[in-house]
């Protein structure tokens, strides 16, 4: 059955290897178009991203005919691709593991303004700290892959 309307939204973090803190500010908004574009032509709408050095955060919406896990992978696979061949960093790959977290249609202003707000963010809380926390607010509904 074809599905008219939808609202599936979520949060993406991706992390680079062993969390290096590798992404550079002067190549941030490169990598952040390419993946802008990536999200675009993968039947899904990109609402907020931002690179931080050793993380990367992205809302979307995206159709329900392609899983959360397919979009994680072609993001992460064409990133790598990218990055390598441009040679923006040296030997770069991502985590094998990414977090998707489900986000309602109330909460999309609320998520874009911490997404866009990364940079102030994490000059209180470290990505350690960040991510234990969304593991903690999400720990009665997490499902572990």
């Amino acid at each position: 059955m074809k599905i008219e309307f939808f609202n599936c939204y979520t949060h993406f973090v991706f992390t680079t290897k062993n969390r290096e803190p590798i992404i550079k500010e002067e190549i941030r908004n490169r990598i952040e178009k390419y993946i802008t574009g990536i999200v675009n032509n993968s039947a899904s709408k990109l609402y907020a991203i931002y690179a931080n050095p050793e993380h990367l955060h992205i809302l979307i919406s995206r159709s329900p005919a392609i899983s959360e896990e397919w979009l994680a992978n072609r993001i992460c696979d064409s990133t790598e691709k990218f990055i390598n061949e441009n040679g923006l960093i040296r030997n770069f790959s991502w985590q094998q593991t990414a977090s998707a977290f489900s986000v309602s249609k109330n909460d999309v202003d609320k998520v874009c303004k911490y997404i866009l707000g990364q940079p102030n963010h994490h000059k209180a809380v470290s990505f350690e700290q960040e991510y234990s926390e969304f593991i903690k607010d999400f720990q009665d509904t997490i499902i572990k892959g």
